[in-house]
């Protein structure tokens, strides 16, 4: 496995309880606020599955989510495809609380290879990308809750 394929992994810590984090990271409503307003549903359900489309630099991306595991609330786990991509990735959303600060880790590995001709798939831009979603957009959101 080469670093292009190493897992992204991103921890960051909010002085909110565990509670606020998980209805952020699970609640429809609140991850159009933050994470995708282009969802549509979303449930923190074993088996549940919701699909929506990201548009960027004139290509279109139809992303695939299917919910594989939840233990509320300190665990969710959800498959990424994307429709007319070769590739597989997780995304682990793990929750942990102490005196009062909620300390959340995405981990994000690759299990099959996505293209690495597309600048969007490289790691780099996954790296920029959830640091730029859990250290900024999910930490201003959390901030006026």
């Amino acid at each position: 496995m080469n670093a292009e394929n190493d897992p992204i992994i991103i921890t960051q810590s909010f002085y909110a309880s565990i509670d606020t984090v998980w209805s952020a990271l699970t609640n429809l409503a609140e991850m159009q606020q933050w994470y995708f307003p282009q969802l549509t549903s979303f449930e923190p359900k074993v088996g549940f599955e919701t699909s929506f489309t990201i548009e960027h630099e004139g290509r279109v991306f139809p992303h695939n989510w299917k919910v594989l595991e939840v233990d509320a609330p300190n665990l969710i786990t959800y498959r990424w495809t994307f429709d007319g991509y070769p590739g597989v990735a997780l995304t682990i959303f793990s929750l942990e609380e102490s005196n009062g600060v909620t300390t959340l880790t995405i981990n994000n590995p690759t299990l099959e290879p996505f293209p690495d001709d597309i600048p969007e798939f490289k790691r780099e831009s996954g790296v920029e990308g959830w640091n730029y979603l859990i250290k900024t957009s999910l930490v201003a959101y959390i901030a006026k809750k």
